[in-house]
């Protein structure tokens, strides 16, 4: 019996010399959309994975296009900046449409070509708009926390060249956000 006891005392004592924990765990990864339900399906559009773009935060973007091709600069002024809310569904369309879900510059033709095999959903409810100014800029204030994806088409200024798409993807906090299209 005092055999039995003693296996069992030292297999307590060896269960409790496990590895310290040096701290708390590393905080879970900036979820690029808050998840409502079960995982959505990537294929389809689901408002409520759009929901949390609607909600006025704290965050804010300011970006300017600085592509330039050789000496060319390339402008965006006049033109429409758009906003998309990061979600499975619209990560899946810049795919589809860009071929990254992280940054792509293309010639816009291309872009157009592929639209038909990336459906638009009820995205334009989602999507926020701004116009480019004169050197470029470009702003979008009131932002919920979240990733983004910046898209702006741009022309050569003064020179010859493609019209090209510029698509980046950008993570927004409290407080502002540079963000350069280059």
């Amino acid at each position: 019996m005092k055999r039995i006891v003693s296996v069992v005392l030292l297999a307590a004592g060896l269960g409790a010399c496990g590895t310290p924990s040096l701290g708390p765990p590393p905080p879970a990864p900036y979820p690029s959309y808050r998840p409502y339900g079960p995982p959505p399906a990537a294929n389809v559009f689901r408002p409520q994975d759009f929901a949390w773009s609607l909600i006025p935060g704290s965050a804010s973007i300011q970006g300017a296009v600085t592509y330039r091709e050789g000496p060319v600069r390339y402008s965006c002024e006049g033109r429409d900046v758009i906003l998309t809310p990061e979600t499975p569904w619209s990560r899946r369309r810049m795919n589809l449409l860009y071929g990254s879900a992280t940054d792509a510059t293309l010639p816009v033709e291309e872009v157009r070509k592929r639209t038909q095999t990336a459906p638009s959903g009820d995205l334009a409810r989602y999507v926020k708009r701004t116009t480019c100014d004169g050197a470029s800029h470009f702003g979008f204030d009131n932002l919920p926390s979240g990733a983004w994806f910046v898209i702006t088409v741009v022309k050569p200024r003064g020179g010859n060249g493609d019209t090209l798409a510029i698509m980046r993807r950008v993570e927004t906090r409290t407080g502002p956000r540079f963000v350069a299209l280059n």
